[in-house]
């Protein structure tokens, strides 16, 4: 009987050894799968923080390799450039997705209101953003999304140029409609604001700049999409 438990127990211990080692190939078999996963999905590494060199779009569209593809969908549904939707959304939130405008100070000290509800990439408010869901039927659009953001800037842009006849790759002129609205634009209440002006001189230049940047690496972008290099 002795000899007959022992040899159970031997069983069980071998049969135990095998479910570890079974369990610990199954949790190999899961990392080598989602490493797989991650490195054939296109959007892994687009995630997280801004790029680490906002002033080179080459640099960002290597790095944020997302935000290259949605941009050029962007250009072609919307005949927005690339450079002037990134110009813009550098200056609205230096491309961090959760911006928002800071809150006010009560007595100096005390955190008060935010002045509005602008929010996301592109600092776009509540009821601007609502306008745009329901214009696109997107109503899943997100503010803290680039490529809904993108999108925006393109459907917005688009109707500036449809209302105060700007052209598409203008990004000062662009700008300054976007800031104050296309009613606003036409009625130029940015002529009576120094800083929006100014600031809508800056977002030119930086698209101006992106866009000769752009122009030297497209062919290399769109080689690397074409080989699945990203």
């Amino acid at each position: 009987m002795a000899g007959r438990s022992a040899r159970r127990r031997a069983v069980r211990r071998r049969a135990r050894g095998r479910r570890r080692s079974g369990d610990r190939r199954g949790e190999l078999g899961l990392v080598v799968l989602l490493a797989a996963f991650a490195l054939a999905t296109p959007w892994v590494g687009c995630i997280g923080g801004p790029p680490s060199d906002a002033e080179d779009i080459c640099q960002i569209f290597r790095e944020k390799r997302h935000w290259h593809r949605s941009a050029r969908e962007t250009f072609e549904r919307w005949g927005v450039p690339e450079s002037v939707q990134l110009a813009i959304i550098h200056q609205e939130s230096s491309f961090r997705a959760t911006a928002r405008p800071p809150r006010r100070r009560i007595l100096g000290f005390l955190p008060g209101p935010r002045p509005s509800s602008a929010y996301g990439y592109g600092q776009v408010l509540d009821s601007t953003w609502n306008q745009y869901r329901r214009a696109t039927r997107r109503a899943g659009a997100s503010r803290d999304d680039f490529a809904d953001v993108a999108d925006f800037i393109g459907w917005y842009v688009d109707r500036i140029h449809r209302r105060a006849g700007v052209r598409k790759n203008d990004a000062t002129e662009l700008y300054a409609a976007y800031h104050e609205g296309p009613g606003g634009y036409l009625r130029g209440t940015h002529l009576t604001k120094p800083r929006v002006s100014r600031v809508a001189v800056r977002v030119g230049h930086r698209a101006h700049r992106y866009q000769a940047q752009y122009d030297a690496c497209r062919e290399d972008l769109s080689r690397r999409r074409f080989l699945g290099i990203f």
